[in-house]
């Protein structure tokens, strides 16, 4: 083969396109409640999937308004104003997601990711580290949760870091500028991550057993616990130096002390071997110990390393916590590449399910860059509380759009994202005046809809 295999597309499969944009932004017209707003979405989504170099609001209108400041404005105000409620978009995104990928194994992998951003008068910016420059810098950061199943993978949810350095007088008087809402607490990233997991297990929409994550949201063991009260088992990268013991110690009641002196609280008896670091109990372990097994076909050939597998006992406040299993996974090469995870998944679970899931970081990663990449999703340039989320729920809306139509036209080799856009993009794009005409259906769609609508409910009130 002299290359990769390429996609060819007739021209109805360019329309039906058109159709599945038109069908699928449909889909979520009650969020949008009035005329305009799904108006604003229609052109604001077009412009997302466009092959537009640049996809703020500016670039978007000029290429499918001209130059029409009312237009403009029109759209400045839904991203930065409009009273439609992003939370309600997400929710029906997560309906969209279980209904096309749900799977009752499923996955739900939370991360962080950042957004570079000049001055300090944009809201929760502040010096941190940012993954998308890779150092410390000015930037946003938002917590995120992607689903991955068997069919896929698509956002579910998200939730804007505000800095701690908000929460001090210096920048309060920032907030009003910013739409911050006034009852807004300062939670670290792993608690709003775990915010995340409550709401999803609450509305019982999306099916998922699993739940991962890097070593950063381990810094609390509250996470842990937290998704373990949820009744989700977790995976979850943790540091080297996380200390276990191989064998739940003995724990010695309250009671008089060795001088008399009363103790309040139980403790580890004093017989009882010290906990161990991770990395201690792998340099301990035996060759018999390791297994090499095949992770995934990643598109740069197999993923493989050496597992090994140990029932260690966690440590919780400086006591006995759950029996979970710890997991070691050294993958070969010019640089040994050493990481260790904690599970609290039951002891009968088998271990090729582990080997898999530590491989299943990519599907957050690779979102996060196909919806930066292909939807402009970091390409924005409103500074509010409301426009930060209206953007990244607009973002979502995006990139599912791309995962739906991907899945509705199976073609061989499989259509990637980037594929699925370049298909809309030239169903916008294959005439001058067919621009305005892909917006003009949607809209014509949804008036015919929402009248529908209406004399449906008139109906329904003369039976009563």
């Amino acid at each position: 083969m002299d290359g990769p295999p390429t996609l060819h597309w007739a021209g109805g499969e360019v329309q039906a396109s058109a159709d599945e944009l038109v069908a699928f932004h449909h889909v979520f017209r009650s969020v949008f409640r009035r005329r305009e707003q799904r108006k604003w979405s229609a052109l604001y989504l077009a412009g997302q999937l466009s092959n537009l170099e640049r996809k703020t609001l500016e670039p978007i209108v000029t290429a499918f308004c001209g130059a029409d400041p009312n237009a403009m404005r029109g759209l400045q105000q839904f991203i930065s104003q409009s009273p439609w409620w992003a939370g309600e978009l997400i929710r029906l995104l997560q309906e969209q997601v279980a209904e096309e990928l749900g799977d009752h194994d499923g996955v739900v992998i939370v991360d962080g990711s950042g957004f570079p951003k000049r001055g300090s008068h944009t809201v929760g910016v502040a010096p941190q580290y940012c993954g998308a420059v890779g150092k410390v810098a000015n930037c946003q950061e938002g917590v995120f949760a992607v689903y991955a199943s068997g069919h896929g993978y698509a956002f579910l949810d998200e939730r804007l870091y505000v800095h701690e350095s908000w929460f001090g007088d210096d920048l309060r008087e920032l907030w009003p500028e910013c739409d911050i809402p006034e009852d807004l607490v300062f939670h670290t990233e792993p608690e709003l991550a775990l915010e995340m997991l409550q709401t999803l297990v609450t509305r019982g929409q999306v099916p998922f057993r699993w739940v991962t994550s890097d070593a950063h949201f381990v810094e609390i063991p509250a996470f842990l616990d937290g998704v373990d009260d949820l009744g989700k088992w977790y995976l979850s990268e943790v540091p080297r130096d996380t200390r276990v013991w191989e064998q739940t110690p003995a724990v010695e009641p309250p009671g008089r002390g060795v001088l008399g002196r009363p103790r309040t609280k139980p403790r580890v008896s004093r017989k009882a071997p010290c906990p161990r670091e991770l990395q201690e109990l792998a340099a301990r372990l035996p060759k018999a110990a390791w297994s090499r097994h095949l992770i995934k076909e990643g598109s740069q050939g197999p993923l493989i390393a050496d597992f090994a597998f140990l029932r260690v006992t966690a440590i919780r406040d400086g006591l006995p916590g759950p029996r979970v299993w710890a997991i070691f996974r050294r993958r070969r090469g010019k640089e040994p590449d050493l990481k260790f995870y904690l599970s609290n998944a039951p002891a009968s679970c088998p271990r090729r399910t582990f080997i898999a899931l530590s491989g299943l970081r990519w599907p957050i990663e690779t979102a996060l860059e196909e919806d930066k990449g292909e939807a402009g999703m970091d390409q924005y340039e409103s500074r509010s509380w409301v426009s930060w989320h209206h953007q990244m729920a607009h973002a979502f809306l995006a990139h599912l759009c791309l995962v739906h139509l991907c899945r509705v036209f199976k073609k061989s080799p499989a259509m990637a994202i980037a594929q699925a856009r370049e298909l809309i993009a030239r169903a916008l794009e294959d005439e001058q005046d067919h621009r305005p005409d892909i917006l003009s259906i949607i809209t014509y769609q949804q008036k015919r809809n929402y009248a529908a609508y209406l004399s449906h409910r008139r109906r329904r009130r003369r039976k009563r």
